[in-house]
């Protein structure tokens, strides 16, 4: 069976797009989702997305990881379904749907998805990093070094270490840069190795830096290795809200497969 795809890219964090408001694409498959977002036997992806209908708002996002199993929230990949909506021309420039973590807002213009993530109103305070869920769970720590340093191992020692054992978490590696401006690189579960960018991940950082005192802003700039991204937020009774995450969302092809 021949399945037509779309590819996307936000800052190097990459997707398979599937239009499935037909009900077509077999969601427990994830033998062939794995297949379809491997880079060398199939298309090559950080994982896979469909959009579907939903009968409130304008479209129902689903999230597949790279190994082929549904997934917590995605923020670059809810900033890339966006644009691939108002491609398809389900929405011309602003959007509510529905993800896993519930609903978000969103716009887009020249290019640029600005998507509104859930809030936070809790992050865990430890010795050497913070904990906190931005609609995915995310470690934070510093890290000086970290142009040569080896995400993936140290990555992959601290995603399946106590505490998190089974279920694991992603990994943020951070340096600071400017009082407005940090450095991440983070690896990810369900990819299992380092990601260009990770939404979910910059966000959980500009949070996690507001929350330590390592910057005055609620608005900060996240350069990761794929790019730049932005957050801005409100803090109100040390809850974060209004919480948004903003960048590029890019058409790469179309094909099947």
């Amino acid at each position: 069976m021949q399945q037509t795809f779309y590819k996307y890219q936000g800052t190097g964090n990459d997707f398979v797009m599937i239009d499935n408001r037909q009900q077509i694409f077999d969601k427990n498959d994830t033998k062939r989702i794995a297949f379809l977002c491997d880079r060398r036997f199939g298309i090559g992806a950080d994982g896979l997305i469909l959009l579907e209908n939903h009968p409130e708002y304008d479209f129902k996002m689903v999230y597949y990881n790279a190994d082929g199993n549904e997934s917590s929230m995605c923020g670059n990949g809810g900033r890339c379904l966006v644009a691939f909506a108002k491609q398809l021309g389900v929405i011309k420039d602003k959007a509510i749907f529905e993800a896993i973590d519930g609903l978000h807002h969103a716009t887009i213009a020249n290019g640029t998805v600005k998507l509104q993530m859930q809030d936070v109103d809790v992050v865990e305070a430890y010795k050497n990093h913070i904990f906190l869920n931005t609609g995915s769970p995310h470690h934070v720590q510093f890290e000086n070094d970290i142009e040569d340093f080896d995400i993936k191992a140290k990555g992959a020692n601290i995603r399946y270490g106590a505490p998190y054992n089974e279920a694991g978490t992603n990994v943020n590696f951070v340096k600071k840069q400017t009082d407005e401006a940090f450095r991440v690189r983070t690896y990810e579960r369900g990819v299992e190795d380092e990601t260009l960018s990770c939404g979910t991940g910059v966000t959980a950082v500009a949070i996690a830096m507001y929350y330590m005192g390592e910057t005055e802003k609620n608005h900060v700039t996240l350069n990761v290795e794929g790019g730049k991204l932005e957050v801005c937020f409100n803090v109100e009774n040390n809850i974060y809200k209004n919480v948004w995450l903003i960048g590029p969302a890019t058409f790469v092809y179309k094909g099947s497969i």
